[in-house]
C-alpha cells in the first residue's frame, strides 16, 4: 500500500511543480506589464519597451538572471536602435485612427466592412510588431527583424491567430477598464515570447 501511495503522490508532485513554475512565469509577466507601461508612456518608445520586456520574459523562462536593471539596460539599447520604428508606428496608428474617425461619420458607404478591415490591418500590424520585438537581440537590425516577422506572420497561421486574439483581448479589456492595460500588456508580451520560442523549436 505504501508503494501504491508513493506512485500516486509522484504525479501530483510533478503537477504541483509545473503549476508553481507556470504561476511564477505568469507573475513575472504581470510585473513585466508594469515595467512595459512605464517605459511605453512616451508612446514612441513602445517598440523598445516591447523588446526589453520580451527579452526579460524569455530570460526568466530560460532560467537566466534577469532583473529590473537588465530590463532598463535592454530598453535603452533598444531605444537607440528603434526610435525610427517608434515614429513609424505612431504614424501608422494616426492614419488608422483617422480612417476610423472618417468611417464613424454617417453616410459613408460600406463603413462596417471598411471598419472591420481597418481593425484587421491594425491587429496584423501589432502582430508583426510583437513578433519583431520578441526576436530582438542587442545589435540586431530592425529591418531584418521585421522582414522575418512578416514571413512568420504569413507562414505561422496558428501563432498569428494567438497574437491577434491576444491583441483583441487587450483592446477589449482596456476599453472596459483602462487599468487592465498593465496586466494584459504583460500577458501579451508573454504570448509573443511563447509564440517565438515555439517557432524556434520547430525550426531546430
Amino acid at each position: 500500500m505504501a508503494t501504491v501511495a508513493k506512485t500516486r503522490r509522484r504525479p501530483l508532485g510533478r503537477r504541483g511543480q509545473a503549476f508553481g513554475e507556470g504561476f511564477a512565469l505568469f507573475a513575472e509577466c504581470l510585473l513585466t506589464g508594469l515595467w512595459f507601461c512605464i517605459a511605453a508612456l512616451p508612446v514612441v518608445t513602445i517598440p523598445a519597451a516591447l523588446a526589453a520586456g520580451s527579452r526579460h520574459v524569455a530570460a526568466f523562462a530560460a532560467g537566466e538572471t534577469s532583473t529590473l536593471a537588465t530590463f532598463w539596460t535592454d530598453f535603452r539599447t533598444a531605444w537607440r536602435e528603434s526610435w525610427r520604428v517608434g515614429l513609424a508606428m505612431c504614424a501608422v496608428a494616426l492614419v488608422l485612427l483617422a480612417n476610423l474617425f472618417v468611417l464613424a461619420q454617417e453616410g459613408v458607404p460600406g463603413r462596417s466592412a471598411l471598419a472591420a478591415a481597418t481593425f484587421l490591418v491594425a491587429g496584423l500590424a501589432a502582430t508583426v510588431l510583437l513578433r519583431a520585438c520578441a526576436a530582438w537581440e542587442p545589435r540586431e537590425r530592425w529591418r531584418s527583424l521585421f522582414r522575418a516577422a512578416l514571413e512568420r506572420t504569413r507562414d505561422d497561421a496558428s501563432g498569428t491567430g494567438i497574437l491577434l486574439g491576444g491583441t483583441a483581448v487587450l483592446a477589449v479589456c482596456v476599453w472596459a477598464l483602462w487599468l487592465l492595460v498593465v496586466p494584459m500588456s504583460g500577458c501579451l508580451v508573454g504570448a509573443a515570447v511563447a509564440v517565438h520560442r515555439r517557432r524556434l523549436a520547430r525550426e531546430e
